[in-house]
Parts: C-alpha cells; sequence; structure tokens
C-alpha cells in the first residue's frame, strides 16, 4: 500500500465579470456607515427604548430567588 501524494491547490484565476461584486455588496456597508455617522455626529436624533416594567420585575424577582 503506497501513502497518498499530496495535492497542491491549483491558483486562482480572473473571473472576468463574474468575478465582479454586485452593486449592493458595497452600497449597504456605505449605507449603514453613513446611518451610524449620522447618529454620531448628532444623537439627538438617536432615542433610547424604554423597557418594559414587567421585564425589570422579573429580572429583580430572579435576582431576589438566587441571593437566598
Amino acid at each position: 500500500m503506497s501513502a497518498p501524494t499530496p495535492t497542491r491547490p491549483h491558483p486562482a484565476t480572473s473571473a472576468g465579470a463574474a468575478g465582479r461584486l454586485p452593486w449592493w455588496a458595497l452600497a449597504l456597508p456605505v449605507l449603514a456607515f453613513a446611518a451610524l455617522l449620522a447618529l454620531i455626529l448628532n444623537p439627538s436624533d438617536a432615542h433610547a427604548a424604554t423597557g418594559d416594567p414587567a421585564i425589570t420585575r422579573l429580572f429583580e424577582r430572579a435576582q431576589e430567588l438566587m441571593a437566598r
């Protein structure tokens, strides 16, 4: 029985037009970056979500039970 011969990966070939990214692959990250940058520059537009009191009570009750 002989040992298997190692194979080397084939070099990458240029794919031409099929290798190009679609327009949205660049547009979406740019749009997300611009939105985050706008929030940083004008933080008054960013509103914090109000917490549901039921969730807060649930966490408080869980802490009480763990403290016992």
